[in-house]
């Protein structure tokens, strides 16, 4: 017999995703709020192309979620599961990309005989002396030793050259070659069939990685003075951010489903903001600023976000014990959608004030982010004039890949988890 949090679950992602035009009117409010008052923390010099475009802006901040229709990576970009790595501050897991890849991809080789090995990543040890020892039960099977060392600096380039794959693929072949010959300048002797890598790392989110690799390809597209990029990353950047902004994008337990709380993404992100956003909140958040540290910056926002989420599940768990089951999930209409299943604006009301502001504090935040992401693009390519580019027209996507999106869409499948 389903419950009323999982028939919750389950109707959240109906009323959110279920159909195109019924997006356009609900689902994803907080995002296209969010892009929109952006536009209004820029400075005098950039705000006249981004109000040019804000409609495009606004619209286009939700075109992240549709690909996670059609892109099986997609949905790796929108979070981090920071508890998958430990307690805070997670001093271990790198904050450069291709360190943390380095350190979480391993290369599994086989010979002839089908024995496997297991090499580089977590199964080396830090010799103190420069140097990695590749530690596995079945190096001497490969090797003909029980010691294996490798130089670090130089393993650094190899992997950066040989290895690295900047597409978030969980796996992908590797030549045997390329392995064989990496080992031959430690004379030895590899017997490899078949290799392939495995990141173990990327399956558990890599949102703020991803918010630094879109800040460097923003301010690319600004000294490029390229309108339709600037105009993409610029959408895209605001829905990531954003997703740094809920604290739920942080945490294995994104919808509540390891404590019994199925359904309280939907509430936090969306239920929130389109009840009490308009009426209640204050987006007067100052001027963009300029931030010197991207790398610093997007990590403090997860971490920020992160030391959120016991709140976010106690005082939601707390008040489901004191409301009765019937005053919690009521149906209520919407729009073309019809009645739908979702938090009554009573329990809502209660959630809302006993996070004690907690929302509103993060759309802020959210919306200040985002104008400050823009504006230091636009700093480190030069301080560009773009008044003479022209008014954006369309999006960079075909019309062939707009109706196979849609439809994916429709069919409602999300490649990966939905958050």
């Amino acid at each position: 017999m389903p419950t009323l949090k999982s028939t919750l679950a389950v109707l959240c992602f109906v009323v959110v995703f279920s159909s195109f035009s019924f997006q356009e009117d609900w689902g994803f409010f907080a995002h296209r709020r969010i892009n929109r008052l952006a536009v209004f923390t820029l400075p005098v010099e950039l705000i006249p192309f981004y109000k040019r475009h804000i409609e495009y802006l606004t619209q286009e901040a939700i075109a992240p979620d549709k690909r996670r229709y059609v892109v099986p990576t997609e949905g790796i970009r929108h979070y981090i599961d920071l508890d998958a790595w430990g307690e805070l501050p997670f001093g271990d897991l790198p904050r450069n990309l291709v360190a943390t890849s380095r350190k979480y991809t391993e290369v599994l080789v086989w010979n002839e005989s089908k024995d496997s090995l297991r090499l580089f990543g977590q199964q080396m040890v830090d010799d103190k002396e420069g140097n990695w020892q590749l530690i596995h039960p079945h190096l001497p099977y490969f090797f003909k030793t029980q010691k294996v060392f490798i130089d670090q600096e130089d393993y650094e380039d190899f992997f950066y050259e040989n290895i690295y794959n900047a597409l978030y693929d969980s796996n992908w072949e590797i030549d045997c070659k390329v392995v064989q010959d990496y080992f031959d300048r430690y004379d030895f002797d590899l017997p490899c069939h078949k290799a392939i890598a495995v990141d173990t790392f990327v399956k558990h989110g890599v949102l703020p990685y991803n918010l630094i690799r879109l800040q460097k390809s923003l301010t690319k597209a600004m000294e490029e003075k390229d309108r339709d990029r600037i105009l993409r990353i610029s959408a895209d950047m605001g829905h990531y951010i954003g997703d740094a902004h809920v604290p739920l994008h942080t945490t294995s337990n994104y919808n509540g489903q390891l404590t019994n709380q199925l359904g309280i993404h939907a509430f936090w992100e969306t239920r929130l903001p389109e009840l009490f956003a308009d009426d209640t909140y204050d987006f007067w958040v100052g001027q963009a600023k300029y931030i010197k540290n991207p790398e610093e910056h997007y990590w403090n926002i997860v971490l920020n976000s992160h030391s959120l989420v016991q709140e976010v599940l106690a005082i939601e768990k707390q008040l489901s014990e004191e409301f009765p089951k019937s005053q919690q999930d009521c149906f209520e209409e919407r729009g073309e959608s019809g009645l739908q299943l979702m938090p009554c604006r009573e329990y809502a009301t209660a959630y809302h004030k006993a996070l004690k502001g907690q929302v509103e504090k993060q759309m802020r935040a959210a919306v200040h982010a985002v104008g400050s992401a823009w504006y230091t693009a636009w700093i480190d390519a030069g301080q560009p004039n773009f008044n003479r580019l022209r008014t954006f027209q369309e999006t960079t996507i075909s019309k062939q890949e707009k109706e196979a999106m849609e439809q994916a869409i429709h069919r409602g499948k999300i490649l990966g988890r939905k958050h």
